[in-house]
């Protein structure tokens, strides 16, 4: 089994919970505390407090939620321990969330763990007094725990010097199903010589299978005769309510039995941090207290008594409080004005109180917070609703106007197409307030006819408000037309008597293309039309916009290179045929190189395209008749062309 944790609470009870029986119990009026052991409290909820002074217990601290054998810890919650056999408790004895209690597991050996020393000068001598305390078996009770170890616990009551006074114990503590405290306690007679007085707790059962315990509040009050009080009339003790700003009269009553020679004190208690404070002159059985103009408040009522007028104050003792609650006006919260669209539902809805009366037009009534005037309103509904507020017998008013507007009848302009770079007005009706979305490309987004200029197709959303109801379904789309593209390709080259593809491409909306001239294309009306000139040619790509966006044009140049005949004899004699080496169409090729050598390897000709046909003369000279050599490079990336010529003379 896991350890288990023995709180032990140090408590002055003057009664006894019922399941101890032998506990002896206070019948008359109990004094205030000289003893009101509480722990403390938490700033929040589940924190852990401080350890107590080493004189009070001999236990170990620690802070951590579920203590060991021997240790103790003091905290405001305690959640699941030692695999769930320990209760799981959300608040201390009082039920304040935040208010600390003391949780023991027990030592393994048995003894004193708790001390306190009350004062005799703070005591009543000769006096009954009440000691007790509020514990709790943290076992579960579930069949493995059946066998664990039960707290038992004896107070003992005695005189510095060592003199035992009276001794009480609590048997064994059972367990329980449900977490819940328990209260357990005695009596006794202070000495009469005013000693100071020590109480003392004893664990009298081992600890580590069970014995596991949660103290808290442990009081020490002297107890007298019985005071009984009323409104009135003796026992007529229910608490009164008055209404802020309210006037009213109570008289408070008063009696006792049991002292001979009494003496009355009335106390009050405002609840404002200053405790209970006497009333000045108030010291018999009957007490008037007057309230004009009443503030929001709980003030509260006893009576003290004393036997005698020697009797020191610290042996008073008082009766229950009788309390007078003045309860602050409930604050109503509604809207001042409720503004719905025809064939809206209309709701209306109130805080503030516990109850509701509602009120108006069209003999309109509800008790209800929030109810619905119509599921399909219109201007029928229209006026001022009232609504009472309630909370303990306090009312407020507050009143809303209701405003039906009539539904928005929102139009909108048709679609549009448009050239980029273009732009178009939008227009929208039927409310006081318009907002555009998106906004990109409108001069204003805020205004029922905006300009547009979008770069791109764009659906626009109008929101049409007319200043409460809202339309916003209406759209127009702005086709935005992209202008016409076109990319004719790069330029080629080719031979004479070869065709080339061209491979033009386009962009656009709505466009149509072709190419000019068109004499010696396969299909004009292709993008990629098979070419075949049989001259140099620009080919033009004419891309036109259908919706009128504007023409463009790209074009491409075709080289065409000519076929060359290269003669391979002339004689330049001077007879007018044949006097030139002519080259047919080498004259189209203004970059080429042609060159001539002798049959020895001499340059003898060199020309840059071929403007003048050779004439067979070298630097003015006519070369003699014989058979030369030509390099031709047409400088085309074509081959090189070799041969001969035979000049004749």
């Amino acid at each position: 089994m896991p350890p288990k944790v023995l709180k032990i609470f140090l408590l002055v009870v003057f009664f006894a919970s019922s399941l101890n029986a032998g506990a002896q119990v206070c019948t008359g009026s109990l004094g205030d505390p000289v003893i009101n052991e509480t722990f403390g409290a938490g700033a929040t909820y589940g924190t852990v407090g401080p350890a107590l002074p080493t004189t009070i217990t001999n236990y170990n601290y620690t802070s951590t939620m579920c203590p060991g054998d021997g240790f103790y810890t003091i905290t405001s919650a305690l959640g699941t321990c030692f695999s769930g056999t320990w209760q799981t408790v959300s608040h201390d004895h009082t039920g304040d969330a935040n208010g600390y209690m003391m949780v023991i597991n027990a030592s393994y050996d048995p003894g004193v763990f708790y001390v306190q020393k009350a004062s005799g000068a703070a005591l009543c001598p000769n006096t009954t007094y009440e000691f007790a305390a509020w514990i709790m078996n943290l076992i579960r009770d579930m069949p493995s725990t059946s066998e664990d170890i039960r707290p038992n616990i004896t107070f003992s009551i005695e005189t510095v010097s060592g003199t035992v006074l009276k001794t009480y114990n609590t048997g064994d503590i059972p367990q329980v199903d449900i977490a819940s405290f328990h209260q357990y306690g005695t009596f006794f007679t202070t000495p009469s010589n005013g000693e100071d007085i020590v109480v003392k707790m004893i664990n009298n059962a081992p600890g580590g299978n069970g014995n596991d315990l949660i103290l808290d509040d442990i009081t020490f009050r002297p107890c007298g005769p019985v005071i009984e009080t009323g409104f009135g009339s003796i026992g007529t003790t229910g608490d009164r309510d008055l209404c802020e700003g309210e006037s009213g009269s109570y008289i408070l009553r008063a009696s006792q039995t049991g002292y001979d020679d009494p003496y009355y004190q009335w106390q009050t208690n405002n609840n404002d941090g200053k405790g209970w404070v006497d009333i000045s002159g108030a010291n018999t059985t009957t007490l008037t207290r007057n309230f004009v103009n009443a503030v929001p408040g709980k003030y509260q009522y006893r009576i003290g008594v004393l036997n005698g007028p020697s009797a020191a104050l610290q042996c008073r003792i008082y009766s229950q409080p009788l309390n007078i609650n003045v309860n602050p006006l409930p604050v109503v919260k509604i809207n001042k004005e409720t503004i719905v669209c025809e064939g809206q539902e209309l709701r209306l809805t109130a805080t503030g109180g516990d109850t509701y009366s509602w009120s108006g037009p069209n003999n309109f009534t509800s008790d209800e917070q929030s109810p619905v005037i119509s599921y399909d309103a219109d201007n029928s509904k229209d006026g001022v609703y009232t609504v009472t507020a309630a909370s303990k017998g306090c009312t407020s008013t507050g009143s809303t106007t209701v405003s039906v507007l009539p539904k928005v009848q929102a139009s909108i302009s048709s679609n549009v197409t448009i050239c980029r770079g273009e732009a178009t007005q939008l227009l929208a009706g039927g409310g006081r307030y318009y907002k555009w979305e998106p906004s990109t490309g409108l001069n204003r987004d805020d205004i029922p006819d905006p300009v547009a200029q979008p770069t791109q197709t764009t659906v626009y959303h109008v929101v049409v408000d007319n200043g409460g109801c809202i339309d916003g379904t209406k759209m127009v789309t702005v086709t935005v037309l992209q202008p016409p593209i076109a990319n004719a390709g790069e330029d080629v080259k080719i031979q004479e008597g070869e065709a080339v593809r061209l491979k033009g491409t386009i962009g656009g909306d709505s466009i149509r293309y072709y190419w000019t001239p068109s004499e010696t294309l396969s299909d004009p009306l292709s993008l990629t039309p098979l070419a075949q000139p049989t001259n140099n040619t620009t080919y033009t790509l004419h891309v036109e916009s259908d919706g009128g966006c504007g023409i463009a044009t790209d074009s491409i140049f075709v080289r065409v290179y000519k076929k060359i005949t290269v003669p391979n004899t002339f004689s330049p004699n001077g007879d007018g045929v044949n006097d030139y080496w002519n080259i047919d169409q080498l004259s189209t090729y203004p970059e080429c190189l042609l060159t001539i050598y002798s049959r020895d390897g001499q340059e003898v000709y060199k020309s840059y395209g071929y403007a003048k046909p050779w004439t067979g003369n070298y630097q003015g000279k006519a070369l003699p008749a014989g058979v030369y050599y030509y390099v031709i490079d047409l400088k085309n990336n074509t081959p090189k062309r070799t041969g001969w010529v035979l000049l004749v003379r």
